[in-house]
């Protein structure tokens, strides 16, 4: 018993000091952020979003064209082994006939032994065109042999192409999604209160970035569209009220190059996936020259886009949260405009 009463009354001293201790002093809250500092932070995780977003679509096209390389190199595989195997074919059936119809003497000896020279003449014609025709069929064998391994190698390097593309495509979707956390635990994170706060000093931004736009001169008069730029503008404008979704290019949602690039595939005129891409390969033309249809480029990045409509308005795929709208063109910082239906840049 005596150990255990020591053990007791070692435990109570120890709580006796600890109450005697003094009590910290509790942390100061942190202070409160405005909402310009919150509509700052929510901005650039949107943009880095968006950015991420483009990388996936980027990466996830040419693993789409990768994928279909090796398609085609197994094919073209197949085909040159089936070549090879008849070459290989052709030279054992000629082997086994040299075989059989080898003598011990030379074409130059038979002809001078033979009763009839002029039939030796005529067999040695027949033999010298055996020997071509063995020739020939050795060069086949031998291209045949080099034409599967050259196709060999290069499908084992489009495959090894195509399993690098498909982890960096594994990574480029890890980091959407990161991204899109860290978007969803800040606006969770905001009062109804901050966040009317934020949406309205947004709209104010907007307003006023649109204002200047239009005073600058920089936008030119409304011009008739094009044909293809009118389908284009048409289907776009048929989605509106469809959800934002990264990496998807409908029928029942978008992100904001996914929207681009299907309005102009309807339109008859194919372009780049990837707002990046659309910028770096599509005809760029000044604001002052916008009309229907045509794609205003965000960002410095080139990493947000939108199709023109008209009164200094474009409709797009915003962000993650939002739907297809109608927007001020000011609504994101103008990188510049391209036209998909207008001649190529010239790289």
């Amino acid at each position: 018993m005596s150990g255990m009463l020591l053990r007791l009354a070692c435990t109570a001293a120890v709580a006796a000091q600890a109450a005697l201790a003094p009590v910290p002093a509790a942390a100061e809250p942190a202070p409160a952020r405005s909402a310009a500092q919150l509509l700052t932070d929510l901005q650039r995780l949107y943009r880095e979003t968006e950015k991420a977003t483009e990388t996936y679509n980027g990466t996830s096209e040419k693993l789409t064209r990768q994928r279909a390389e090796v398609r085609r190199l197994d094919d073209e595989l197949a085909h040159a082994r089936l070549a090879l195997n008849d070459s290989r074919g052709d030279a054992g059936r000629l082997a086994r006939q040299q075989y059989q119809n080898s003598s011990a003497f030379s074409p130059y000896v038979r002809l001078l032994l033979a009763r009839d020279p002029q039939q030796a003449l005529d067999e040695g014609h027949v033999i010298g065109r055996l020997a071509s025709e063995r020739a020939r069929t050795l060069d086949r064998l031998t291209g045949a042999e080099q034409r599967a391994d050259t196709v060999a190698r290069a499908a084992r390097k489009a495959l090894d192409t195509q399993e690098t593309l498909a982890d960096k495509q594994k990574r480029d979707r890890d980091g959407v999604t990161a991204r899109l956390r860290d978007v969803e635990r800040t606006l969770a994170a905001l009062t109804p209160a901050q966040l009317t706060e934020v949406n309205q000093l947004e709209q104010d931004g907007v307003t006023a970035a649109q204002n200047r736009l239009a005073s600058s001169g920089a936008l030119g008069p409304n011009r008739p569209a094009s044909p293809a730029g009118t389908r284009a503008l048409s289907f776009a404008m048929d989605q509106i009220g469809k959800p934002y979704q990264w990496g998807a290019v409908g029928p029942s949602s978008y992100d904001c190059s996914g929207l681009t690039s299907r309005a102009w595939a309807r339109a008859g005129t194919p372009i780049p996936r990837t707002s990046q891409e659309q910028w770096a390969s599509l005809r760029r033309i000044p604001l002052t020259d916008l009309r229907p249809g045509d794609l205003v480029i965000y960002f410095p990045e080139a990493t947000h886009v939108a199709l023109y409509i008209g009164d200094g308005k474009v409709v797009q795929a915003p962000r993650p949260g939002d739907h297809v709208k109608i927007s001020p063109i000011a609504a994101n910082p103008i990188l510049g405009a391209v036209r998909p239906d207008a001649p190529p840049r010239r790289l």
